[in-house]
């Protein structure tokens, strides 16, 4: 084997697909293990993978959902044209091994990984495994999952997360003797909630002043001055950013967290020890948000809410108070809850991931 030879990630669409496998890029560069990225034209990770110095070969793929008769009459072609592209990038390329952590241009680069024989491994993030994973997942040498039961045959090793969140000192060294205002961080994940951005500022505003807490929310660039005007509405105060650089410390910051329930999400709160008032994405596909939110309740480290429970009305907006005042007037359960995440964590999964795609290297 040429150590030159790239190991070849696939992922990109969103943050959840794509921060892991920069933590799996990142211990693998530590190992000088060149890495190359392979993307959809026009995904987020066209900006975020560059950023990092990594090189991205962006093919011509999207998905299907909600698109119009003419596009899926087209598909088969463009799906011929996605191929052959990731086939080029593939063969020029000849990578040690591929791994796919999912988004659009894993079917394709899978595809033509396993055409060219290329060693294949997949890491499934979510509890519900998606469809390109599932089909990929016959052809790999290793199916990695996030969550035990995802894949039948599958090794679970959790979902990589950056350094420096797992680096973090555990919650009982960073709360314990806390006192002042309560702490909440809101993350809407890499695209933004926009039921968090309305349905925070309205419940918050329900708490007297004196129990408000400082609030850190993370609203996504669409959706920043929407959730700047609720907040002042509200007569809340807040720092509303679109995006959050340092994310660690932002988790060592906070007491609890209100987000969504991804596959990262979940595993950074774990890694960083904070618990979690959880609103599920709703239309996230086959429910998995709900099934992720599912085990971090039943270890005692989050509670849920719906988001079909936080429309507009006040009476809605009681409801997500009525849940969430409890938790920040009780530090020791906060505590408790950041605990349980943490008993949760996995903090050598990306360590573990890239050790295997050294060791089936071609």
């Amino acid at each position: 084997m040429n150590a030159s030879r790239p190991v070849l990630i696939m992922a990109g669409g969103t943050g959840g697909h794509i921060f892991p496998g920069l933590a799996v890029a990142e211990r693998l560069r530590a190992q000088n293990v060149p890495v190359v990225w392979l993307g959809a034209i026009g995904g987020m990770e066209g900006t975020v993978v560059p950023a990092q110095g990594i090189e991205l070969h962006a093919i011509p793929v999207s998905g299907l959902r909600g698109k119009g008769l003419k596009t899926r009459l087209l598909a088969p072609l463009m799906l011929v044209r996605a191929v052959l592209s990731a086939l080029i990038v593939v063969y020029k390329l000849k990578p040690r091994s591929v791994l796919s952590m999912g988004g659009y241009a894993a079917g394709p680069g899978g595809l033509a990984a396993w055409l060219l024989r290329r060693p294949l491994l997949v890491h499934e993030q979510n509890r519900v495994a998606g469809f390109t994973n599932r089909k990929l997942a016959p052809h790999a040498r290793h199916v990695l999952l996030g969550f035990a039961e995802a894949l039948p045959g599958g090794q679970w090793v959790g979902n990589p997360v950056r350094d420096a969140i797992a680096a973090l000192p555990p919650p009982a060294h960073r709360m314990s003797g806390r006192t002042g205002k309560p702490r909440l961080l809101v993350l809407g994940g890499s695209l933004g909630a926009r039921a968090l951005n309305h349905a925070l500022p309205r419940a918050l505003a329900q708490l007297p002043p004196a129990q408000r807490p400082d609030v850190l929310h993370q609203a996504g660039s669409r959706g920043l001055d929407e959730a700047r005007a609720a907040y002042t509405q509200a007569g809340v105060e807040a720092q509303v950013v679109p995006f959050i650089d340092d994310m660690a410390g932002s988790y060592g910051w906070a007491d609890l967290a209100v987000c969504r329930a991804g596959a990262l999400t979940l595993a950074e709160l774990a890694a960083a020890g904070l618990g979690a008032l959880l609103v599920p994405y709703p239309h996230a596909v086959d429910d998995h948000q709900t099934r992720n939110a599912e085990v971090m309740v039943a270890a005692g480290a989050a509670e849920l809410i719906q988001e079909s429970e936080l429309n507009e009305t006040t009476s809605d907006a009681q409801r997500l108070q009525q849940q969430l005042a409890p938790l920040l007037t009780d530090r020791p359960r906060m505590l408790s809850m950041a605990l349980a995440a943490r008993a949760l964590a996995k903090p050598d999964a990306a360590r573990n991931i890239a050790r295997l795609c050294i060791e089936v290297a071609a």
